[in-house]
């Protein structure tokens, strides 16, 4: 694959806890020169890299990151907040402990309402697959198509693991047409960039991708 196709589908990441305004500036530039679909970044970074950057950049930000337990109305008013600061896409986390305790109805109700919040932005909706049966990851696939949310994502990169080609497989069967998938988690290689894209991703969450393409190392982690 050409290294600009592959770069038009890479949400290019920093979420670390202890990341500076000089790692997220570096990411940002980055982001610019080599045309990614977006920066992902902490919501305490939007405002500032909307006022720096504007329509040069795409900002996504998390929402209910990374544990997913925080009340919908927390996660609405986050949502609100990131879109006023300059926020074009969402990266939300399902309450992971109601689909263990099988009420899929209920997650799918909070995804229904941070759409409706999002209006025309992005909802990308992180089921974090490593905690989760197959049946249970059948049923998010469920809950995030009725919801009419935009992505489904396999995880946030904080979990106990991450993206894996049998769950964008799983993913391609039981989401509606409509939906994209986005992989994020432990994809350290060209190889997996290319193979996940050539699966039906759209979008890739990495931290590395520009840096393995410039056939540097990165060490910044996702």
């Amino acid at each position: 694959m050409e290294k600009e196709f592959i770069l038009s589908h890479i949400d290019h990441t920093l979420l670390k806890a202890y990341s500076t305004w000089e790692d997220i500036v570096k990411l940002c530039d980055e982001a610019v020169e080599f045309k990614t679909a977006s920066v992902c970044i902490p919501q305490a970074y939007i405002k500032r890299v909307h006022e720096r950057y504007n329509t040069k950049i795409n900002i996504c930000t998390v929402v209910g990151f990374p544990l997913g337990y925080n009340s919908t109305e927390s996660k609405l008013l986050e949502v609100k907040n990131a879109l006023e600061d300059g926020a074009n896409e969402i990266d939300m986390v399902i309450n992971i402990s109601d689909v263990k305790n099988g009420d899929y109805k209920k997650v799918e109700s909070e995804i229904c309402e941070l759409k409706k919040a999002c209006g025309n932005k992005v909802l990308k909706v992180i089921i974090e697959t490593c905690y989760l049966t197959e049946e249970e990851k059948i049923e998010m696939c469920k809950a995030v198509t009725n919801a009419k949310a935009d992505y489904i994502k396999t995880s946030t990169g904080f979990g106990t693991g991450g993206a894996t080609m049998e769950d964008i497989l799983l993913f391609k069967n039981h989401i509606g047409p409509e939906i994209k998938i986005k992989a994020a988690g432990g994809v350290k290689s060209i190889d997996d960039l290319e193979a996940f894209i050539d699966a039906g991703c759209s979008r890739i969450g990495t931290s590395s991708a520009v840096s393995m393409l410039k056939g540097e190392k990165n060490d910044l982690g996702y």
